[in-house]
């Protein structure tokens, strides 16, 4: 790495850090945003809900254990990350690890962002940079070569677009596996997802955001709303093949997008948290039992709890901040939850969630 490459984050507010650069020599923008896991860098950079994001990561030393192969399954999936591409606009460290080490790593987390024209700062506070988020809320930033450059008169804020077109399949896929046939809804899915559901034997059609089951004549015993990018209300015309699903009482599971889409889709409304859950220790309250999980969480929008409509509840809460976690309608099989129970990176607590849509299809 040339030791005199150094790139510049400017924020929405005036705000200049300077550091070395890492990864791709280049400039990019986007909404910048923090989170705060220990480890599991390449399925994170993976994940398609970071789509348009600068990422902060707040553990101070990353890249020590590099990045593993990018071999494919039978399936003909990633088996290490999540998606077929680094999603992510930018990186900002601390320390990057010069020094890899790991039984799986194939190449290091320097030259991969270089690969996939990934800008990369190292050298700066980010928890300096992870306070003033908390303080101000999620901002817009841009990653420039020239620290002296004149701030910019406009940010761009990439939840103002469609993200999930950009990450969603263009057409269906289909996985054959068992009798039971689920069609997921692609907002962003995450591999695992999928590995989930092949491990159960279960048979997926995966459709595109904007792709109606119905009107192509699809026979299918359960709809499964996935991860995604951005503003829900970006993409709300997906509800209407939920709430055709809801007409027909057909089974009903989403994540974290998905939950957004199944609320909107039963009519109560999202709104913007001021710097999102992004982590892998969310801890989350099941109302109902009163047990406590531990989860990995990435997004930006949380549903209004004051909006959902009779006949719905709320299933599960965050322990922190009292978001609302999850949702279910009282009497028929409808059910979503925020955080990610396929992990990927994190904690496998709530796995089993698949299983219990799995027994109601």
């Amino acid at each position: 790495m040339n030791q005199e490459q150094k790139l510049t984050l400017l924020l929405e507010d005036g705000t200049r850090i300077t550091g070395k650069s890492f990864g791709y020599y280049g400039e990019t923008e986007g909404e910048v945003v923090f989170n705060t896991s220990m480890v599991g860098y390449p399925e994170a950079f993976t994940d398609p809900s970071y789509r348009g994001q600068i990422l902060t990561l707040t553990y101070p030393l990353i890249g020590n254990y590099g990045i593993p192969d990018e071999n494919k399954l039978a399936d003909n999936l990633h088996e290490n990350f999540e998606s077929s591409e680094i999603q992510i606009k930018a990186l900002l460290v601390t320390e990057y690890s010069e020094n890899s080490s790991h039984w799986t790593a194939k190449i290091s987390l320097k030259d991969w962002l270089k690969k996939n024209k990934i800008p990369a700062i190292t050298g700066i506070d980010t928890r300096a940079l992870t306070q003033k988020i908390r303080e101000k809320g999620a901002m817009l930033g841009k990653i420039i070569l020239n620290e002296k450059e004149k701030l910019p008169p406009k940010f761009f804020d990439p939840n103002n677009t469609n993200l999930v077109d950009e990450v969603s399949i263009k057409k269906p896929i289909t996985y054959k596996k068992g009798q039971k046939h689920v069609v997921i809804i692609d907002y962003g899915i995450k591999n695992n997802i999928i590995r989930n559901f092949l491990e159960r034997n279960i048979s997926l059609t995966i459709i595109p955001w904007n792709y109606d089951p119905f009107e192509h004549n699809l026979r299918f015993d359960g709809l499964f709303l996935t991860n995604g990018p951005g503003d829900p209300m970006m993409i709300k015309e997906s509800c209407k093949v939920v709430q055709k699903a809801m007409e027909k009482k057909m089974p009903i599971w989403g994540i974290c997008m998905g939950n957004h889409i199944l609320a909107l889709s039963a009519g109560a409304k999202t709104y913007k948290l001021k710097y999102g859950h992004r982590s892998q220790n969310q801890p989350c309250l099941d109302l109902e039992t009163g047990r406590c999980y531990i989860t990995s969480q990435n997004h930006g929008y949380a549903v209004d709890a004051k909006t959902l409509p009779k006949g719905w509840k709320i299933w599960l809460i965050n322990a922190n901040d009292h978001t609302v976690e999850g949702i279910k309608h009282a009497s028929l099989p409808f059910k979503s939850v925020q955080f990610h129970p396929e992990a990927t990176p994190g904690p496998i607590d709530t796995e089993h969630f698949f299983d219990d849509f799995v027994k109601i299809l």
